[in-house]
């Protein structure tokens, strides 16, 4: 069995400070490896720690982060591991290890189901990319048995023993110590229901925002707040003003630290509509008792201690928020603390070199 202390360097496209990056961020932590970016984050990046080294090749593009890393990758042997996380990055990587001129063990992390995610050109375009790299690889990472199984089934020359299903991690300790920060701007006066994540389309706040809609007359002094950025900000905002909630649905943007919010708000909702795994269900159930989600992902209907709902449906979502918020929920602090323990950093990664060295 290989120890946490096995070297490990850590690719990613972007040090955005999404849920793919900080799960590389954090396995960095546990083994003590490397990050490298292939584009830096023009503001508000992954804040990379301290004992960890970190590298950028670029400021600019991908593409020109692309050009770089393929030098930089002659430097690594044999006994070397590279381990990456986006579909195009891990195909590319997997790749250059097919032809011979990547030579280090690679493993590669699936962030979403892309053969269910997308359909038309889209989803041929990764059907190739991965008959091209990913016979290489050498272990994928899936985050629950449902992605392992939709993986296997779009790609059969992939052996099962060399796809492991190993749940995201989550830093508990570190998600409750950044929730006590205070909240800034009079948000700490507001009382209010929190969801967070980039503004797309499969995140369903369109559907949050109607289930807020048709519990509002019950808590009128309750605010929905919507931490994150992205290309649906205008649509929400007409949906917003559609439904006369100016007053009471506020698109927060991006917040660097949202725990403090997940922690204050009187309840935290993922209305996902399609995920990987979302990351932010476990740092919500960190600090926060009343949790609820949507079945968005495989594994969600496992986890304990949170209410759970079909996807896309906002009378549903709005009958388990309802219910959430009037029942007391203490008795689920001891239940979600265990089960989050059990997801520590140190346990994903070295369940990972297990799997790697089996």
């Amino acid at each position: 069995m290989k120890t946490l202390k096995q070297k490990i360097t850590f690719i990613s496209l972007t040090d955005a400070p999404n849920g793919a990056e900080n799960v590389l961020h954090m396995m960095a932590n546990a083994v003590e490896g490397d990050m490298v970016f292939l584009k830096k984050q023009p503001f508000s990046g992954l804040k990379v720690s301290e004992n960890i080294g970190k590298t950028y090749l670029s400021k600019q593009s991908l593409i020109s982060g692309f050009a770089k890393l393929v030098p930089q990758l002659r430097q690594f042997g044999r006994d070397d591991i590279l381990m990456s996380t986006h579909p195009y990055l891990n195909a590319f990587l997997g790749f250059l290890k097919r032809i011979g001129y990547l030579r280090s063990k690679l493993i590669v992390r699936e962030c979403t189901s892309v053969f269910t995610r997308f359909r038309g050109m889209k989803k041929r375009i990764y059907e190739i990319i991965y008959r091209m790299g990913y016979p290489a690889v050498d272990l994928v990472v899936c985050q629950t048995t449902l992605m392992q199984e939709q993986l296997l089934l779009h790609n059969p020359f992939l052996a099962k023993v060399k796809v492991l299903v190993q749940p995201n991690p989550i830093d508990f300790n570190k998600i409750v110590a950044k929730s006590n920060q205070p909240l800034i701007n009079g948000d700490a006066k507001l009382d209010f229901i929190c969801s967070a994540g980039r503004l797309i389309p499969e995140k369903g706040f369109p559907v949050l925002i109607e289930a807020f809609k048709l519990i509002k007359a019950e808590h009128p002094q309750l605010k929905l707040l919507l931490l994150g950025e992205g290309k649906e900000r205008e649509l929400l905002t007409k949906i917003i003003t559609e439904n006369d909630l100016t007053g009471s649905v506020f698109l927060k943007g991006q917040i660097d630290n949202p725990a403090p919010y997940f922690k204050q708000a009187k309840l935290c909702v993922v209305s996902s509509i399609k995920e990987g795994f979302p990351n932010v269900l476990l740092e919500m159930m960190s600090v926060n008792n009343a949790v609820v989600s949507t079945l968005c992902a495989g594994g969600i209907s496992e986890i304990p201690a949170i209410a759970k709902v079909a996807v896309n449906d906002a009378k549903a979502l709005a009958s388990a928020m309802n219910e959430t918020l009037q029942q007391p929920q203490t008795e689920n602090t001891a239940i979600a603390t265990q089960y989050l323990y059990g997801r520590r950093p140190e346990v994903f990664a070295q369940s990972i070199l297990n799997a790697l060295y089996a």
